[in-house]
């Protein structure tokens, strides 16, 4: 549902927007966090839900979630703002888990149901009796029915029907999972299980109910934009048209100067960084048959798969950074006391920036649209700004890496150029169902020699949960960037080179 101003993209940008609103006052704020609620419902008639009281429910669980918050117990009282104190801080908060089912939000979708809808004739052949092995097929008042704690969801009945009248119902945020994370609880609502869950968000960007939220960190980022000093921006290649077709680079460098940005930078120099890194890696350790494939590190939710259910596989993923924490090592390096935002598509880069086992140098991590939020509650106008690109800080493969297919397209186009004569063999996947086969098969020994490009989301970064471009315009940003590029492939020596 990327691309559509659908009611609960609406809903939850502007709970986004109150927020930055508030988080933009000095002092205590957590009174007007308390009234935002009555100020999504302020009217005594409800305006997407049977009740005003469902609504702010809801909506006092998103204003949670935006200051960073965990969901508030059914079993107690809480107020909106409990935990407050803790929350409203200079520096990252983030209370585990990041992705959360709202309960008041979740409409009980029934899962894997096959059901025989009211296109049925009643056809004299009734095959879909006659192939059902277990017999849970059965005629009644001149229409097919299914007899459910019999059926064993085979499919048969709905592959041979002539009129296409039966049908599989699936849960739309667990047919968007790949790796199986979404189960019920015992009332029916949906609940992620965290032990399989990579945080990808796919889940959430599915929810017609807008049940699945991320957790934010726009409060404390602007918590300390207010309180001052030096903050720098790092913004991801997929950012192209994400503001508006019409916007330009230029425009999005000025208005976050106008926010509190000192400076801002391409994550597609780190995406440099690592195409230049991976190449020199394939090329020693796969070529020479150090390794049996080369699997990329980009996309944490791809990496978190790789490690979480192909253990066997640990080593052969590339050791490189990913291109949000090299270049925010790059920028620490030349500004040591500034704090660093990563801006960008992807939900799982939250979890990333906080892991423990690495040194992210990353301060605070928000989407694309949460920073659309932020402009809103600061009434940045595009227009006060001259249009240009004014960001020069990678090449077209770095800029590429924002679509499937993009990071092992510049890694293959750095070896070409660093290694004339070298044979490539290029893999990639995009989801996490096809991201678990091409790991089978490179588990099984059918990817020896590759060069392994997994995604989390389909289409790539351009359709992180983040987003607000459709797909398709997105990749067509994306692809006049790279396109537009003075430069297309980084030097070989890149590594050595100092940030400008």
């Amino acid at each position: 549902m990327r691309g559509i101003d659908t009611q609960t993209k609406k809903i939850r940008g502007r709970v986004l927007e109150e927020v930055a609103r508030a988080a933009f006052r000095p002092g205590d704020v957590s009174h007007e966090m308390e009234e935002i609620p009555f100020r999504i419902t302020p009217a005594d008639d409800p305006q997407y839900r049977e009740s005003i009281w469902r609504e702010r429910a809801i909506a006092s669980e998103r204003v949670r979630l935006a200051m960073g918050l965990s969901l508030r117990p059914l079993d107690r009282p809480v107020h909106v703002t409990e935990g407050y104190e803790d929350s409203s801080i200079t520096e990252k908060y983030y209370e585990p888990p990041l992705m959360q089912v709202i309960p008041s939000a979740c409409d009980m979708c029934e899962d894997n149901i096959i059901e025989v809808t009211n296109m049925c004739r009643g056809c004299v052949a009734h095959p879909c009796m006659e192939v059902c092995p277990k017999g849970a097929v059965f005629m009644e008042n001149g229409h097919a029915k299914i007899d459910q704690e019999q059926c064993i969801k085979c499919g048969k009945c709905i592959a041979i029907c002539p009129y296409h009248a039966i049908s599989k119902r699936i849960r739309p945020c667990s047919a968007a999972c790949g790796i199986g994370a979404i189960e019920s609880d015992a009332h029916g609502r949906a609940k992620i299980n965290n032990e399989k869950c990579v945080s990808c968000g796919q889940c959430m960007a599915s929810c017609p109910f807008g049940a699945i939220s991320d957790k934010s960190q726009i409060f404390q980022l602007i918590r300390s934009i207010i309180q001052g000093g030096e903050i720098i921006a790092e913004i991801a290649p997929a950012f192209e048209g994400q503001f508006g077709e019409e916007i330009t680079p230029a425009q999005i460098k000025e208005a976050l100067k106008d926010i509190g940005f000192s400076q801002v930078y391409e994550v597609a120099l780190g995406a440099d960084i690592g195409a230049v890194s991976e190449a020199h890696h394939y090329v020693k350790d796969v070529v020479n048959g150090e390794l049996p494939f080369l699997l990329t590190s980009c996309c944490p939710a791809w990496s978190m798969l790789a490690k979480k259910y192909f253990p066997e596989t640990i080593g052969s993923i590339s050791q490189e950074l990913t291109p949000m924490v090299a270049t925010a090592r790059s920028i620490k390096k030349k500004h040591p006391d500034a704090k660093v935002v990563f801006i960008g598509p992807c939900a799982a880069k939250k979890l990333e920036a906080s892991s423990e086992e690495i040194r992210s140098d990353v301060d605070f991590v928000i989407t694309f649209e949460e920073l659309k939020a932020i402009f809103q509650a600061k009434e940045i106008d595009f227009s006060n700004y001259e249009p240009g690109r004014a960001m020069h800080d990678a090449t077209g493969a770095g800029r590429g890496y924002a679509v499937a297919g993009g990071v092992a397209c510049a890694v293959e186009q750095c070896i070409h150029e660093y290694y004339p004569g070298t044979e490539v063999l290029i893999e990639h996947a995009e989801g996490l169902e096809e991201c678990k086969k091409m790991l089978l098969l490179a588990k099984a020994g059918k990817k020896d020699g590759c060069m392994i490009e997994g995604m989390g989301c389909p289409g790539g970064c351009i359709a992180g949960v983040g987003t607000i471009l459709s797909i398709p315009k997105a990749k067509l940003a994306v692809e006049k960037s790279v396109k537009e590029s003075t430069v297309k492939v980084p030097p070989k020596d890149l590594l050595e080179i100092e940030l400008d």
